[in-house]
């Protein structure tokens, strides 16, 4: 009787950690994490935004700093692309966001290019420089059509 205790607990145990490592991952691929209070929120203004989504990771230097919080219209009909950073980045007033693809065909993030000034953006604050993603629907028709390159 006994062995037949410790076993049902061993197969118990085994079940509780696999449906923990199950949680965990399934929280890791969805993208889930908790970044706490005080993150530094920026916003941008963009034409296009491609296939970019919400909790979209938003990198410097190819480094994960933040995410995307949320993606609407601004008044003049352009997207508006509100982020989340890691308070403790310090950047600059003239830092750059531009929409990129990992890959060739792979998920969109926002590129941060930190500037030179020595005034920092604050938590609300705009970001002025921004580039928007290329649509290659548009690019592929340009250049069939002799739009680039064409005589």
């Amino acid at each position: 009787m006994q062995a037949n205790a410790l076993r049902d607990f061993v197969v118990g145990l085994f079940v509780v950690a696999g449906l923990m490592a199950i949680g965990y991952l399934s929280i890791q691929v969805g993208g889930l994490s908790y970044v706490g209070p005080g993150g530094l929120t920026l916003v941008g203004s963009f034409d296009e935004v491609g296939g970019l989504s919400v909790r979209a990771p938003v990198k410097i230097a190819g480094v994960n700093v933040g995410r995307v919080h949320s993606i609407g219209l601004d008044e003049d009909l352009r997207a508006r692309v509100q982020i989340d950073v890691d308070a403790q980045l310090e950047l600059p007033i003239d830092t750059a966001a531009g929409i990129r693809t990992s890959g060739l065909l792979g998920d969109q993030f926002i590129a941060l290019e930190p500037g030179a000034e020595d005034e920092l953006l604050a938590t609300g604050d705009e970001l002025e420089f921004t580039e928007s993603a290329i649509n290659l629907d548009r690019l592929i028709g340009a250049v069939v059509h002799g739009g680039i390159g064409g005589d």
